[in-house]
This record gives C-alpha cells, sequence and structure tokens, in this order.
C-alpha cells in the first residue's frame, strides 16, 4: 500500500461513519467467520481470498459458489455481513422515486474494487465528489410528463 493510499485508509479509520471492516484482512475475515459460529468455512473465506473489500460483495447468492451451501448458514452470514458493513437490507419493491441508498452503501460499493483512483479514495472525498455532482436529490415529480408552456404567445 502506498503512503498516499495508506493516508486515505486511516483517515476512513477515524471516520466512525465507515466500518473498520472495509480494511481487513483475509485472516480478520476468517477469524470473524469463525466468531459467528462457522469456523468449518474459514477454509471458504481463506481460499477464495476473501478481506474487507470482497466481503462487501459477498451477497447470499455468491456463498455457494465458495462452498457455503446450508440455506440457515447462508442466511445467517449474509445478515450479519449487512451488519458488519452496516449496508441497508436490499428490499425487491424499492421504489425508484426514493433517494439514493445512503451515502455509506454507495461508497462501500466503490470501494469492492480495486484501482488506484478507489484505492486512493476516502469516504470524505467521496463525499465531496458526490455532493459537486448532485448537490440536492430530488424525486421525480408526479407530472413530470407534463408539458408546461412558459412566456408562448397566445396563438390567435
Amino acid at each position: 500500500m502506498t503512503s498516499s493510499a495508506s493516508s486515505h485508509v486511516f483517515e476512513d479509520l477515524r471516520d466512525e461513519r465507515v466500518p473498520p471492516a472495509l480494511y481487513w484482512t483475509g485472516e480478520q475475515v476468517s477469524a470473524w467467520i469463525e466468531e459467528l459460529g462457522f469456523p468449518q468455512y474459514k477454509p471458504c473465506f481463506t481460499t477464495n481470498c476473501i478481506d474487507g473489500r470482497r466481503l462487501i460483495t459477498l451477497q447470499a447468492s455468491r456463498l455457494p459458489e465458495i462452498g457455503i451451501t446450508d440455506f440457515k448458514h447462508i442466511m445467517t452470514i449474509s445478515n450479519s455481513v449487512r451488519e458488519l458493513l452496516e449496508l441497508e437490507e436490499p428490499f425487491w419493491n424499492r421504489s425508484i422515486s426514493l433517494p439514493p441508498r445512503n451515502e455509506i452503501g454507495m461508497y462501500l460499493e466503490k470501494k469492492s474494487v480495486r484501482g488506484k483512483i478507489i484505492d486512493n479514495m476516502s469516504f470524505q472525498k467521496f463525499l465531496l465528489t458526490v455532493q459537486s455532482r448532485d448537490p440536492k436529490w430530488q424525486p421525480p415529480l408526479s407530472n413530470q410528463c407534463a408539458i408546461i408552456a412558459h412566456n408562448v404567445p397566445a396563438i390567435k
């Protein structure tokens, strides 16, 4: 990790809004799964190099791919990941008229990929980027397709 990237990690770790699990190593994730009561799955996590950033994308549907097939275990683990990372419960019927998910959820989604720009991004920097693009998100109006004439001369 470069000093620039590590400064962003430290900035995030000092920010109480960012869950520390984001920066867990694979060993820390394996220890967590063991503490959760599933020591038999430690090899599933270590073999697949699941660290804190990969844990973000580990959805219930992906757990069988790494060797976790018991449905009750899948539900427990996926709920625990969401709690650990403070992610919103995904609802299939979430309306698009609602504001975007919370900022931390969007940040964690962004941090789940790797790359120079993302690696050097802190939560604070992310917030500044988001706010500069969309400072006041508003849900679409119910009359969004209505055509309203403004300053149009009357037709005679």
